[in-house]
Order: C-alpha cells, then sequence, then structure tokens
C-alpha cells in the first residue's frame, strides 16, 4: 500500500471536522429558512451531521486504510473507497436524525417521514466531497515527498556519484598529469570545476543533452586513470535535446558500467548511450563488459530508480544481461516542477 496515496494526518482530519461542520452549520441553517423553519434548529442539525459524517469517516478510513486495502489490489481501492464514503455520509444522516428526534430541535418533514431515502442522498454527497479531499490528500503528499527526493537526490549525487573514492582517484590522476603534460592536466582541473560545480546545482531534472555533456565529462576525468581506454558512443536525435531527465542518471549508469563491468584488456572498454522514443522516451546505455549477473538493483541504482517514478513517472529495467544493457523509460516529468 502506497503511504503517499493514504496517508492522512491528525492535522488533516481537524480540518475536515471544522470544514464539515462549518460547511452542514451554513448551508442547513439556509435551507431551514428556505423552508421556512428555524435557522438556528437547522444549525444544531447540520452541526451534529458534520460532526457525525466525520467520525464514521474517520473510523472507516482507518480501518481501510490498516486492514483492508492492503490485502487486496490497488484497482478495487476506488470501488472500496466510495463504499465507505457513502456509508459514512448515510450513518451520520440517521445517526444525526434519530439522536435529534426526540429533542428540541426541529426536524424537517421530508427527512422525518423518508429518513433512508435522505441519509442516501446525503451518502451520495458525502462521496463526492470524500473524492475531492482524496484528490487533495494525496495531490498534497505527493508534492510533499517529491520536495523530500529533491533533497535526498542533491545528497545521493554527493554520496553516491562523487564519493570521496572517486575524487581521491581523480586528484592523483591529475598530480600525475601535472608533470606529463600540463596542458591536459589545465583541461582536467577544468572539467573537475564543471563537474563539482553541476553536482551542486540544486534543480533535479536537466536537459538531456546537458545530462549526456555531464557523463562525457565523468568519463574523460575516469580516462586520466585508465589511460585513455574508455570509449563513449552517443546515438541520440537532437529532437531530444530538451527533454528533461534526472540529473546525474546517464552519468549513474556509466559509472556503474565501470564499477561492474570493465574488463582490464588492451581492448578499449566501449560504453554506448542510445536514445529512442515509442510510449516514452527510451534511453538505452549499454556497454562491452562483464555480462550482468545479478538483476538486484544496489544503492545507487535504487535511489535511481526512485527518482525515476516520482520525477518523470519513468522506470529503470535491464532489458539485456549480454551485453550489460540498462534502459531508462521517462515520460513527462512531474507536474510540480512547472516543467515545459
Amino acid at each position: 500500500m502506497s503511504n503517499i496515496e493514504l496517508r492522512i494526518t491528525p492535522r488533516d482530519w481537524i480540518s475536515v471536522l471544522l470544514i464539515g461542520m462549518l460547511f452542514s452549520t451554513l448551508l442547513s441553517s439556509f435551507g431551514y429558512y428556505l423552508l421556512g423553519f428555524k435557522p438556528l434548529h437547522g444549525g444544531l442539525f447540520g452541526m451534529a451531521l458534520g460532526f457525525f459524517i466525520t467520525l464514521f469517516s474517520l473510523v472507516f478510513i482507518t480501518l481501510m486504510n490498516r486492514y483492508l486495502l492492503p490485502e487486496i489490489e490497488k484497482r478495487l481501492w476506488n470501488t472500496i473507497a466510495a463504499i465507505f464514503s457513502f456509508l459514512s455520509g448515510f450513518l451520520g444522516a440517521l445517526s444525526t436524525y434519530y439522536i435529534l428526534e426526540h429533542s428540541s430541535v426541529e426536524i424537517i418533514s421530508t427527512f422525518a417521514t423518508h429518513p433512508y431515502q435522505n441519509a442516501s442522498i446525503i451518502g451520495i454527497l458525502t462521496y463526492l466531497i470524500g473524492a475531492l479531499m482524496y484528490r487533495f490528500v494525496k495531490t498534497r503528499n505527493q508534492k510533499e515527498h517529491i520536495d523530500h527526493l529533491f533533497v535526498q537526490s542533491r545528497v545521493g549525487s554527493l554520496e553516491t556519484q562523487l564519493n570521496p573514492h572517486f575524487l581521491y582517484n581523480a586528484l592523483n590522476s591529475l598530480a600525475e598529469l601535472i608533470h606529463q603534460d600540463p596542458l591536459k592536466a589545465e583541461e582536467a582541473v577544468l572539467k573537475i570545476s564543471a563537474f563539482l560545480r553541476n553536482t551542486m546545482h540544486e534543480a533535479p531534472l536537466i536537459r538531456l543533452d546537458e545530462e549526456i555533456k555531464n557523463a562525457h565529462d565523468y568519463i574523460d576525468l575516469e580516462n586520466i586513470r585508465f589511460g585513455g581506454s574508455i570509449v563513449v558512443r552517443v546515438n541520440s536525435d537532437s529532437s531530444f535535446n530538451q527533454w528533461l531527465v534526472p540529473k546525474f542518471s546517464i552519468q549513474l549508469l556509466c559509472e556503474n558500467a565501470l564499477k561492474h563491468g570493465m574488463i582490464r584488456s588492451s581492448d578499449p572498454f566501449t560504453i554506448t548511450i542510445r536514445t529512442f522514443y515509442d510510449d516514452a522516451l527510451h534511453i538505452e546505455v549499454s556497454n562491452s563488459g562483464r555480462a550482468i549477473t545479478s538483476i538486484a538493483f544496489g544503492i545507487g541504482l535504487s535511489n535511481l530508480q526512485e527518482r525515476l517514478t516520482h520525477l518523470c513517472g519513468g522506470k529503470l529495467t535491464i532489458t539485456h544481461l549480454d551485453p550489460p544493457t540498462y534502459t531508462l523509460s521517462l515520460k513527462e516529468c512531474h507536474e510540480y516542477l512547472d516543467c515545459r
């Protein structure tokens, strides 16, 4: 079960109770006034109605989220939620009627003569209001989760992409290069500087052409250590250049290829990046190294998978074991990122 979709905080319930009671009190008072009854009695009826509907909603939704929804298929969630929303309104209306029936509060004659029919109508209205509340809570929770992912993305970039081990190797290689070829050493310093600057940029999404450049810069830095034995081939249509992708997504797959696939030999180690589109943009990253022996994702790839899901509605899949091939599938970027 997804906590993002179903989590309702105590503050949410307090807001629902207050807004529900205020709305039903004002609406009921106005209805009583139009029908020639005392608005004060209508206000009391509406206040009780809002309270009992919220009470039943709290009980039903809590039980549903904790015990029922985790045990059934997600495609049935909306149907179950509709039933319980209707029951909240139906039982809340009947409870209000039977509790106030013998009090001094006047009850509208049509409600007194047809309590179940009127309670059913209120149940349907409760379902409609509940559906709006569900969309609001789900949207709010998704935004909060994505904001959290933004922070994780930046921290993850520092921890996973630019780990101290990588910087240690790059700087050691740079120290050796200074004596061998000062011009190349200067170029390497500029690449390290650019790479660090891109890492510190907090935007979770960047253009595809910028991400491919990040991957090139990373490989150029690694080539200092590996003597230029790493070759990157890119087959991407320029029309995809403006497509937004998670930052360091392609670079992470290149790093993963070097870490798990590179074979020390006289032959170049080739990384191929290919893009194509059908129902989504697909970015395929393959290499000429060792075959994939485990399909389980580590920390870095798992982090990338989560960012793909929530930022781009995408996914990361292993499409070939030999040659090792990973494919990023990206739909449109998330609406809260104000993407064009």
